[in-house]
């Protein structure tokens, strides 16, 4: 049986104030420590050894997967960081306090933005679009696939090669697989994983620092999953 556990990082200090965070770079809250040191122990408690680990390149995702490891004495397996691991691009809502936007925009507007399937937020643009072009973190990556604001389509599509390329070869190799991601770009793998309709997958909510763990057959379809 094939194994992969996704775990959306702990808490950020972003989550903790209520703000858009996106592709910001911000770190764990002190509650969002102590939730990956939870998960880790969960993770060893259940005995769950890994060959490899896929991230983001996002800190908070980063330092949730050492903290896991570190918990489940196993900070030598590989790594591989990439930007199509990402949580969704929030535009130009990324920094906005999320009540304060609800209150300028409305919260039918703010609701549309956060919870539809294929509806963009407003657009990054002018010299905080070309702030994440010259990021040394997406140096690699063509400027032209760097985007200016995901909906969850979006970001499915960005994620989901990622998935055929790197992950889903190290799980047909028999490889036990950690992927510490994002809200929503767990969602994304979730929902091409569970076969979601974009209508269930809006229901589908990724707790912080829960350890989700999937049994796949052969052919990497579901066998069984469930939450440590």
């Amino acid at each position: 049986m094939k194994k992969v556990v996704f775990i959306r990082h702990g808490q950020s200090e972003w989550n903790l104030a209520n703000r858009f965070t996106g592709w910001e770079d911000v770190d764990l809250s002190e509650q969002g420590v102590k939730e990956a040191q939870e998960a880790g122990r969960k993770i060893k408690e259940a005995g769950i050894h890994f060959d490899v680990l896929y991230t983001s390149v996002l800190k908070r995702a980063i330092k949730t997967a050492h903290i896991v490891l570190e918990e489940t004495d196993q900070l030598f397996v590989p790594e591989y960081k990439s930007w199509r691991l990402n949580e969704r691009h929030y535009g130009a809502l990324q920094g906005l306090n999320k009540a304060e936007t609800a209150e300028k925009y409305g919260d039918e507007q703010v609701h549309i933005w956060r919870r539809s399937y294929d509806v963009l937020p407003p657009l990054l643009e002018g010299a905080d679009y070309d702030k994440l072009k010259e990021d040394p973190r997406y140096a690699s990556v063509d400027q032209r696939q760097l985007p200016q604001a995901e909906s969850l389509e979006v970001t499915l599509k960005r994620t989901l090669p990622y998935w055929d390329d790197a992950i889903a070869p190290a799980l047909l190799d028999d490889k036990t697989v950690l992927v510490a991601a994002h809200g929503n770009s767990l969602r994304s793998l979730v929902k091409y994983l569970d076969n979601l309709s974009k209508e269930e997958v809006l229901n589908l909510e990724i707790p912080t620092g829960s350890p989700l763990v999937y049994e796949l057959n052969d052919d990497l379809t579901v066998s069984k999953k469930y939450y440590l």
